[in-house]
């Protein structure tokens, strides 16, 4: 079995454990020896981050080429129409290529906790909230979606990686979990060798 962390990044924390001697980082927060991130957050989203001491689970959970979908609830600046929806959900063409299909609707605003800082909103400009998921692994790729479309996003929280979910964690906190090793799930199986019969003696249902 491996440990899976299931982390709340907050608002400004890097998504590594070394290297930042002026910002926060994971280990703030994460106390536990030999868990790596299993992909990132950029320093201005929040939510759900997956840490493992699986090295093969690691790959299995970032790499885009297992399809894990992950799933964002994102403040926009402005009111999404029917229109930008679907150019979201089809693909925008951004700077490094056309993104791939993706799941977007429209969400009334989520139950979340403040931000720390406050997100700065225009007055009179409205703002609404939308739910993406992606299987791509863009830097800030949700940000440029958003922002190709005429929606710059003003707050990102990731809610879901996969089958795991934020649920019941408060920002900074995390949760640890047993979860099957890839290597173990997909190890081939060996058939069992026969016995040799004694020498000197026929095996059964042979001519003697």
């Amino acid at each position: 079995m491996s440990r899976l962390v299931l982390f709340n990044k907050p608002y400004g924390v890097l998504s590594q454990f070394s290297g930042a001697e002026l910002r926060e980082t994971l280990a703030h927060f994460i106390p536990l020896p030999g868990v790596y991130p299993a992909g990132r957050l950029d320093k201005d989203s929040e939510g759900l981050l997956l840490l493992t001491d699986d090295g093969r689970l690691q790959h299995r959970l970032s790499h885009p080429r297992h399809k894990a979908w992950k799933t964002y609830w994102i403040q926009v600046e402005g009111e999404p129409s029917p229109e930008q929806i679907e150019r979201l959900s089809a693909g925008v063409s951004l700077k490094d290529g056309p993104t791939r299909p993706a799941r977007v609707r429209a969400i009334p605003e989520p139950a979340l906790w403040p931000r720390d800082p406050p997100v700065r909103f225009r007055r009179a400009i409205p703002t609404a909230w939308i739910e993406i998921a992606i299987h791509e692994g863009r830097n800030r790729q949700v940000r440029r979606m958003s922002a190709a479309v005429g929606l710059p996003t003003l707050r990102l929280v990731r809610v879901a990686v996969g089958e795991w979910r934020l649920d019941g964690l408060a920002p900074g906190e995390y949760r640890v979990i047993e979860v099957e090793s890839p290597a173990a799930a997909h190890a081939p199986v060996k058939p069992k060798r026969r016995p040799s019969p004694p020498r000197g003696r026929a095996q059964r249902g042979s001519t003697p």
